[in-house]
């Protein structure tokens, strides 16, 4: 019994792990759209392209887009992340800039916070008026039309 093989072309071990951008999308649990928008904003690379022009990715690409969602959940813009992500691919590690960051989200919804408990008190204010002496001919809302003639004093 004599036994044949076949001889098989090599290929790149690269080429093979690369993935598609519509496996990207599942394996990532983003859709094809926000792909090609980071891609367009430099967030991600693909490696290259198809004879057909489909985008390829490495799945190195799969921590990254789990950094830019993990991100994004904390606040951060998209001109954020990709700034945090310009120093991690000049080789740095980007921890100082990130808390930087991080600290102004904190101040920043620190302020918000303030400007939404003026709001509030503010409403509850005009919720407590007695909003039936004011008259006009084109009230449509006593309680909204008081506020609108504060707003114009306070200015």
């Amino acid at each position: 019994m004599q036994v044949e093989f076949m001889v098989l072309p090599m290929t790149n071990a690269a080429a093979v792990d690369l993935m598609r951008i519509g496996e990207l999308g599942r394996q990532s649990d983003l859709p094809v759209k926000t792909l090609r928008y980071y891609e367009e904003l430099g967030l991600i690379q693909s490696e290259n392209r198809t004879e057909g022009g489909f985008r390829q990715f490495s799945p190195a690409c799969l921590p990254r887009l789990s950094f830019i969602k993990q991100a994004k959940a904390l606040g951060l813009s998209l001109q954020e992340i990709h700034h945090i992500l310009n120093i991690h691919d000049q080789g740095e590690m980007p921890c100082r800039e990130v808390r930087q960051t991080l600290q102004d989200k904190i101040n920043e919804i620190e302020q918000r916070i303030n400007e939404l408990t003026q709001l509030k008190g503010h409403l509850q204010n005009l919720l407590s008026q007695d909003a039936r002496g004011i008259r006009g001919e084109a009230t449509i809302c006593p309680i909204i039309q008081q506020e609108q003639d504060l707003s114009t004093d306070r200015s």
